[in-house]
């Protein structure tokens, strides 16, 4: 099996279960792993049949500027959600980080794997 990933991206949205929370955006950080056969796109170094990491990245950036979740679990739920529906993947892996949400900890968050390898 082939991956996609995008590792590391930064993403601003409104996040928390906490009042004060409700009224600022915050930083996520999200690795991201698809499952792709890169074969196609290779033959011909056609990018119309790759999985392009550029649309998915701006998709990414879209849902969160529009979204205001309390928990990350549901961030990352609608999330990947989107992202297989929208781009036909089928099979995704999600790190989501909340940087100091944790004050004696680097990073807190989720991490989910959905669909079929």
């Amino acid at each position: 099996m082939d991956r996609v990933f995008i590792e590391g991206l930064e993403v601003d949205t409104v996040i928390g279960a906490y009042d004060w929370e409700r009224g600022i955006r915050q930083c996520l950080r999200l690795d991201l792993s698809f499952a792709w056969d890169n074969r196609p796109a290779a033959a011909g170094d056609d990018l119309s049949k790759a999985l392009d990491y550029a649309s998915v990245s701006a998709r990414v950036q879209a849902f969160a500027e529009a979204s205001q979740f309390q928990l990350v679990e549901t961030f990352a739920e609608r999330l990947a959600e989107v992202l297989m529906g929208e781009f036909h993947i089928p099979w995704l892996h999600l790190k989501l980080t909340k940087p100091g949400a944790v004050p004696a900890a680097k990073g807190v968050g989720v991490e989910i794997e959905r669909g079929c390898r």
